[in-house]
């Protein structure tokens, strides 16, 4: 099969993820679907939210079923995924009359294992209680809430490619690159909304977008080690998503817990307000200056 180039997008102009992340089946091998990442979704390698999402994508269309939601899975990284032709190898582990679940193995061009995700999709409309049994952490109101992105784009991970799809506002924190930054507990919160809201035919935002924005956890880890010299970059080891619930909104409130760093990864977890919980294991990259020690559990 003939590569195919990704399509290009000038800097600035906001990229469809429902386009961008569109499968197709392989007429030859059950099972097995191709896509092609543009770029647009990139840090040094695509978000892993995104990478998740696409193996989602191929799950979604292995089922074939939209009465099946997606409800929850964990993505174990085993590789950088590059952009460009990936494929996808999808097979259904259980199906039921109320639940399915799936196993999708994703790699790029160069064949190595990307991605090994394990996903569960659940019916709509089955009956149930309705409990909210954790009040959302207090932050700031979106109206309340500054802009990170200040126009002079001084936020150096704003240089990425990614975060021109998205846009944000600071509920809990600081912004950790301004000079006045200081150390404080491990706790970070924005809010969040696509430039392009990829939505479905009911205006709901699509459920396989949420491991996107909900794959931000490193920011709470800065806030806890503070300013200094250390620098480091966070690939993701694993991620895992539970979606709960629907949204039509525009703006979405996420808050991230760091939980522990030791021995080069670390640990956190991430919230959306009454929609999706994530949990996430970081590998720990060290960019600049000494790793420090800190205690943050009090602040």
């Amino acid at each position: 099969m003939a590569a195919v180039r990704p399509k290009q997008l000038d800097r600035g102009m906001a990229a469809d993820l429902i386009a961008d992340t569109t499968v197709r089946a392989d007429p030859a091998t059950p099972g097995r679907y191709h896509l092609v990442l543009p770029d647009h979704w990139d840090f040094l390698y695509p978000c892993g939210g995104v990478v998740m999402a696409c193996a989602l994508r191929a799950a979604e269309a292995e089922l074939a079923d939209p009465g099946l939601r997606f409800a929850s899975a964990t993505t174990v990284f085993c590789s950088p995924v590059r952009n460009g032709p990936l494929v996808a190898e999808v097979v259904v582990l259980r199906r039921g009359a109320s639940a399915a679940q799936l196993r999708v193995g994703l790699r790029d061009g160069s064949g190595e294992p990307g991605l090994e995700l394990l996903a569960t999709f659940m019916r709509s409309g089955r009956k149930g209680p309705d409990v909210r049994c954790r009040a959302f952490p207090e932050v700031r109101a979106l109206a309340d809430a500054p802009a990170i992105d200040d126009g002079a784009r001084s936020h150096p991970g704003l240089r990425w490619r990614f975060h021109d799809q998205l846009e944000y506002r600071l509920a809990e924190g600081e912004r950790f690159y301004e000079p006045e930054f200081e150390a404080g507990p491990g706790r970070h919160a924005r809010w969040v909304r696509y430039r392009s809201a990829p939505r479905d035919a009911e205006g709901r935002l699509v459920r396989f977008a949420v491991p996107p924005v909900i794959d931000s956890m490193p920011g709470a880890l800065h806030r806890a080690i503070g300013p200094g010299e250390y620098r480091f970059r966070a690939p993701s080891l694993d991620l895992t998503t539970y979606v709960i619930d629907d949204t039509t909104r525009e703006w979405l409130l996420i808050s991230v817990t760091a939980r522990r760093a030791k021995d080069g990864w670390a640990i956190a977890d991430a919230e959306g307000r009454y929609i999706a919980y994530g949990a996430q294991a970081m590998f720990l990259v060290g960019l600049a200056g000494e790793a420090p020690t800190v205690d943050a559990s009090g602040r």
